[in-house]
């Protein structure tokens, strides 16, 4: 079994986010859920993200780094949603090196040159959108496709950003348990 930080997105740490967190742990996972927004919740993804802005990366990183004490110093699966995968792949990648196992991403898959370094060797990754999410980056996708050895971007039909989130109007329900099946098979086979 893994044990997982997951990092919500930028409508901050929705009921859906929990429901996900949830089906993880009932599949015997470990799953930690900080909340970065201190409890301010957003019902649309643009003012999330502005208040994501107005919060700053500094204040942002700190949570993350913050929540991440006290957990394992290595074999930690570092999952993000969206905004989350930034702080995720901040944390595994320069915050705390070597303590990752394993990158799960939802609803983006960042490019490693944001964070000035080489992916590890043997870190598995995977990233799962849908195909016509007006908020997912070619550019983004590219640079995860040419600079992550081994990961795996996973394309689901449809164009909800959130299509995971059960508490939002992107959610999928057809997309959702297909990439739920994914992830814990994913989850399962990790070394």
């Amino acid at each position: 079994m893994a044990e997982i930080l997951l990092l919500h997105h930028a409508r901050g740490l929705t009921d859906g986010v929990h429901h996900f967190a949830d089906t993880l742990r009932e599949a015997g996972h470990t799953v930690h859920t900080p909340d970065l927004y201190e409890g301010r919740l957003f019902s649309d993804t643009e003012a999330g993200v502005a208040h994501m802005r107005a919060l700053g990366d500094e204040v942002l990183s700190r949570r993350a780094a913050a929540a991440e004490a006290g957990l394992p110093t290595a074999g930690l699966v570092y999952a993000g949603m969206s905004m989350g995968c930034g702080y995720a792949t901040w944390l595994a990648l320069k915050h705390r090196p070597g303590s990752a196992r394993a990158m799960l991403y939802l609803f983006g898959a960042p490019d490693p040159r944001w964070f000035e370094t080489e992916w590890p060797e043997g870190l598995p990754a995977v990233a799962h959108q849908t195909i016509e999410d007006p908020w997912r980056e070619l550019s983004e996708d590219a640079g995860f496709r040419d600079r992550v050895p081994g990961g795996r971007l996973i394309d689901y039909s449809g164009s909800g950003h959130l299509f995971l989130d059960d508490s939002t109007e992107d959610y999928d329900p057809v997309a959702a348990r297909q990439a739920q099946t994914h992830i814990l098979a994913w989850l399962d086979a990790l070394p």
